[in-house]
């Protein structure tokens, strides 16, 4: 039996996710992991350490960043998914105030549902 044949057998395992809807921002879904190597880079995020930031608010917007990208998995923002990885990190580069402000109040509620141990932005 040759490795492709074992392989179609396995369900491939995914971590669990969670989806937040807002009626203006449309909907985010978010993993439900994160690796000890991942929550010890997003410490050092948040921290500023690894770069010169400037000021401690823009350690805060680089961990935003940070999470929202280890977490998202898919966005709809009017309309339009985002689920590549590439794509999602650029349609918030480029999202408004508002949209900014709805994406970190859903990342502080799934890092305080999910990651209690984790200091959110």
């Amino acid at each position: 039996m040759g490795r492709r044949s074992r392989q179609r057998g396995r369900e491939e395992l995914r971590a669990p996710t969670s989806t937040y809807e807002s009626a203006e921002h449309g909907s985010v879904e978010l993993r439900g992991s994160l690796t000890p190597a991942t929550r010890r880079q997003y410490a050092d995020v948040l921290a500023g350490a690894g770069r010169t930031a400037a000021t401690q608010e823009d350690a805060w917007q680089r961990a935003v960043e940070f999470l929202f990208e280890r977490l998202a998995v898919r966005w709809e923002a009017a309309g339009v998914p985002y689920e590549r990885q590439k794509e999602l990190l650029a349609r918030f580069r480029v999202a408004s105030p508002d949209e900014r402000a709805w994406l970190r109040d859903v990342l502080r509620e799934h890092l305080a549902e999910h990651f209690p141990e984790l200091q959110a932005p």
